[in-house]
C-alpha cells in the first residue's frame, strides 16, 4: 500500500493545484509539508506553460491550520523551506497569480498563506485568526504583510489579540475576494479561475509585477519610473499582437505566452 502524500500537485493545462493532505491534522503542515509546498511552487515560476495556481485544503473543516505544532515540539524549532513558510510567505520574485481556495478554517500558518496569495475565495463556515501570541510565539510570515494588506486598527486586533473571526469579517477585511456558499464554492472556483486562464499569461505577470513592485516605490510618480521587465517582455510578445488583431477580428485570442 503506497503512503498518501501529505501534499498533493495536480496540472490541468495551465493551472497547477496544490492541495494539502493532512485532513486528520485539519491540514496543518509539517516539515515534510513545507518542502514539498516549496518544490511545487518551485516548479509552478519555472514552468511557462503553468499560468495560475491553487491552494486548498483536502475535507471541508479546515483550509490550514498552520504549523503542526505536536511535530515542531518533537523536532525543537522551525525548519522552513528558504522561501519562508509552505514554501509561499517569503516568495517575493513570483510573477505568475497564486489563489487561495479557502474551504474551512485558515488559522496561524493557513491565514499566512492567504496573506501571500493574489486572490482567494472562503466558504461561508471558514474561520480565520492568527493565534501565535497565546502560544507564546509570532505569526512571522503573516505580520508583515497583515499591516500592508488591511487597515492597521485591524491587523492589530487580528495579531494582538490572537482571537479568531468570520469569513464575512474577512471579506469587510479585505482578506478575500470572495465568501460564498459550501455548495457553491467549486463553482464560484472554477469561474474566477477561468477568468484568469483568458487573460494573456505575460499581462497577468506584467500587472502582478507592476502592482507590486509599485507598491514599494516612495511615490506614485517613482512607481511609474520604475523599471518592470515583465511589462516589457509583455510589450515585445506574439501575444501582444495576437490580442489586437483578435479585438479587431472579433474572436477570441490564442495566447501563446511568447
Amino acid at each position: 500500500m503506497s503512503e498518501v502524500q501529505s501534499v498533493i500537485v495536480e496540472c490541468s493545462g495551465p493551472v497547477m493545484h496544490v492541495t494539502l493532505n493532512r485532513p486528520e491534522v485539519l491540514n496543518a503542515i509539517n516539515p515534510e509539508s513545507q518542502f514539498l509546498l516549496a518544490e511545487a511552487f518551485d516548479r509552478f515560476s519555472e514552468e511557462k506553460s503553468l499560468k495560475v495556481a491553487t491552494i486548498t485544503g483536502s475535507g471541508e473543516r479546515a483550509f490550514c491550520v498552520g504549523t503542526d505544532l505536536k511535530e515542531r515540539f518533537k523536532e525543537g524549532s522551525d525548519n522552513f523551506p528558504d522561501k519562508g513558510f509552505a514554501g509561499l510567505t517569503e516568495r517575493f520574485d513570483l510573477n505568475k497569480p497564486v489563489v487561495a481556495l479557502v474551504n474551512g478554517d485558515a488559522i496561524g500558518g493557513g491565514l499566512e498563506i492567504v496573506l501571500a496569495c493574489d486572490l482567494a475565495i472562503t466558504v461561508d463556515h471558514a474561520r480565520f485568526g492568527l493565534p501565535e501570541p497565546r502560544i507564546g510565539l509570532a505569526a512571522k510570515g503573516g505580520l508583515h504583510r497583515l499591516g500592508r494588506q488591511i487597515p492597521m486598527k485591524h491587523a492589530m486586533e487580528i495579531a494582538l489579540t490572537g482571537k479568531f473571526f468570520d469569513a464575512q469579517t474577512a471579506l469587510d477585511y479585505g482578506l478575500v475576494n470572495r465568501v460564498v456558499k459550501q455548495m457553491n464554492f467549486g463553482k464560484e472556483s472554477s469561474e474566477m479561475l477561468n477568468s484568469l486562464i483568458e487573460c494573456a499569461p505575460l499581462a497577468l505577470r506584467a500587472t502582478k509585477q507592476m502592482i507590486q513592485k509599485g507598491l514599494d516605490a516612495s511615490c506614485l510618480e517613482e512607481a511609474y519610473q520604475n523599471n518592470y521587465p515583465e511589462h516589457d517582455s509583455m510589450l515585445a510578445s506574439e501575444d501582444a499582437l495576437e490580442g489586437s488583431r483578435a479585438f479587431i477580428e472579433k474572436r477570441k485570442p490564442v495566447w501563446q505566452g511568447k
